[in-house]
């Protein structure tokens, strides 16, 4: 049974300097991060919510549906201002509200409304339908196989990076 990457593989041999077992491992792996992109996209355009509204509802159900702007936009890797104009465009579309902290009135905590959260958990269960699907492709031994080599390379590379 042949794949795209035997075919890149063939079209490469005898032309580029690379070990032709690695570049076969680390080219799978690039196809099936695509593949799974564009499995998060079509889950995301199936619901009507966009990548960066999907990405901040998600870290508020983290956080167990609320967290302060400061938390998000660290965990967003976002500058307070680029926070601020998010969180205005998920509180114009109701997916989160702001809400002054009980505790300290300064304080403004965001939450995750209803209807952000039915469309977080239709986006992710769309997702998981898919991802279950290409992972079920193996068999129950041969996924914990791959995913103990896979937690290998990358407790290695983490540890090297």
């Amino acid at each position: 049974m042949e794949d795209s990457v035997d075919r890149h593989l063939a079209r490469w041999r005898g032309k580029a300097p690379f070990d032709e077992q690695v570049e076969a491992i680390v080219t799978r792996m690039q196809v099936l991060v695509k593949h799974l992109a564009h499995t998060k996209e079509a889950a995301l355009r199936e619901v009507g919510i966009q990548d960066f509204e999907f990405e901040t509802l998600h870290r508020l159900v983290a956080r167990g549906g609320a967290a302060t702007p400061s938390e998000l936009a660290t965990d967003l890797l976002l500058s307070p201002a680029g926070m601020t104009g998010r969180l205005d465009t998920l509180e114009r579309s109701d997916l989160v509200r702001r809400v002054r902290s009980t505790e300290d009135r300064r304080r403004v905590d965001v939450e995750l409304t209803p209807k952000g959260h039915e469309l977080w958990t239709d986006a992710m269960t769309i997702r998981a339908e898919v991802e279950a699907s290409m992972v079920n492709a193996l068999s129950p031994a041969d996924q914990g196989v791959l995913d103990g080599l896979l937690k290998k390379l990358l407790v290695k590379t983490e540890a090297t990076h």
